[in-house]
Order: structure tokens, then sequence, then C-alpha cells
């Protein structure tokens, strides 16, 4: 099976989902993936970075989840993407969901730290936990966009030897050297590759610019999508990966024993 991963950025056509599949379709067409590959598309990928939840959540249709799940099984790889669920109380739950190349969940995340500052706490419930999932012989953790700026979120997958971070993305334009600083930096202190996957394009308030990469466990850019529509890969060498850790066990000494102590 592949270790191949693929991150597709898109424009996304605001808060149709119907015309946003057909898009990502068209990019989506020419490639050729090898067999058992992740193909990885953006946070909230079909709709745009909105906070209406009642108008761009998945209802009884799942429609952006049955077209993951066929684009899985006509593909014969594994897909992530962004999509939102409505909870009983009507806000949203911004997720990633993950299928096989059978066509099946085969996980979902939950964002764990919502955007404040836009609003998204207001009308999203945060996440519980991260999540870590298996890839074949790899082990993934996805994250989404703003919970890139809380590292210790992300330690919890280092500690299960994660393999490779996913952080999927509606990151704007003005921010934009943050966020691959930030994914460089997620990259080198959990000895992990890192897959960052974010729109272009431009939505009622932002602009987006891309600049989506694979990040390897130095924190070298190994592929960058660059500020237009694309899709960029990398093999990940695991091999080569176990060796890093092996020769430099910085994961060893993470401790859990302390909290900070008050002054008095």
């Amino acid at each position: 099976m592949s270790t191949t991963v693929f991150c597709a950025q898109h424009d996304i056509v605001w808060e149709d989902k119907a015309a946003t599949h057909a898009r990502v379709e068209a990019l989506l067409a020419p490639m050729e993936f090898p067999a058992g590959a992740l193909l990885v598309l953006p946070e909230m990928f079909s709709t745009g970075f909105s906070l209406d939840v009642p108008r761009i959540a998945e209802g009884e249709a799942r429609e952006t989840e049955h077209f993951l799940a066929g684009v899985a099984k006509r593909c014969a790889i594994f897909v992530e993407g962004g999509v939102v669920t409505a909870g009983p109380d009507g806000r949203g739950r911004n997720e990633a969901v993950i299928f096989s190349p059978a066509g099946r969940e085969l996980a979902r995340y939950g964002k764990m730290q919502p955007f404040t500052l836009g609003g998204e706490s207001a009308n999203f419930t945060a996440g519980a936990a991260p999540i870590v999932f298996p890839w074949g012989k790899c082990l993934v953790a996805p994250f989404i966009c703003y919970d890139l700026r809380f590292p210790e979120i992300f330690r919890p997958a280092a500690r299960a030897r994660a393999h490779l971070m996913t952080v999927i993305a509606s990151w704007p334009e003005g921010r934009i050297g943050q966020w691959v600083k930030l994914l460089q930096a997620r990259a080198i202190e959990n000895q992990c590759y890192v897959a960052g996957v974010n729109r272009v394009g431009r939505d009622p308030r932002f602009r987006y610019v891309g600049r989506s990469v694979i990040v390897d466990f130095r924190g070298e850019i190994v592929a960058d999508a660059g500020a237009e529509e694309g899709v960029i890969c990398a093999g990940l060498d695991l091999a080569a990966l176990a060796e890093y850790r092996r020769e430099l066990p910085f994961l060893e000494d993470i401790r859990e024993d302390f909290v900070p102590t008050p002054k008095e």
C-alpha cells in the first residue's frame, strides 16, 4: 500500500456544496493515485468557512460525506476532508472525516480550538480530544486550522507516536507566513511528518493564498503548492523517520508529571 500523501488546495464556491464538489472533481480528474494513498482536502472544503450552521451542516442526505466516500472508493484511496455537522442544540461541529478505500468512515475528529476571534466559538462546539487513526502502517493525527496555534493538543498524538499530522485549514493571506512556520514547528517538536492543507480564493471576508505544504520530520518543506489551485504530493519514508527517532529520542523525554506552581 502506498505511503504517499496528496494535498489538494482549491477555491470554494461560497456555501454551495454541489458546485464545489464539481470543482474538486475537475481538479482531481487528471490525477493518478497509487492504491491506498491518502488525499487531504481543506477545512470546510465544500462550503468555505461559514458560521451559518443550518445552511452548511450535513443533513440527512450527508452530501459532502457521500462525495468524500465516493472519491475514496472510486480512486481506491483514503480521503480526509472538512465537514460540518449540527448538534441537538443547533450549534455546529467543525470536523475532519476520513474514509477508507472501501468508502467506509474510518475516523472523525472534532476541532478542539474553535476560532473565537472569528465567531466560531459562539456557533460551534469544541471537540473533546485528539485522535489517531491507522493508514496502513502509518499512524495519522488530524487537526484543524486554529488548532495549529496550540502545540499542547498535538502532544498526545506525539506520545502515541503519530507518523503524520494533518492540518486542514481556511488560513487567510494576512497570516500565511505564520501558517508555514507553525507547521514546521509542529513537525520539528513532534518528530513527524506534517501535511498542512489550505484553500485558495476569496470568501465574503478574506483572501486565501494556499501555501499547502508537506513538511518532513526535520522541519524541511518537501512539497509546496504555492498560491494557485493544485495538488501536491510526497512519499513518506517511515523507515527513515524511525531511524531519526532512534538517533534523537527526544520524544522519550516528554514529561507529564508537572503542572505550573502558582506564586503566592
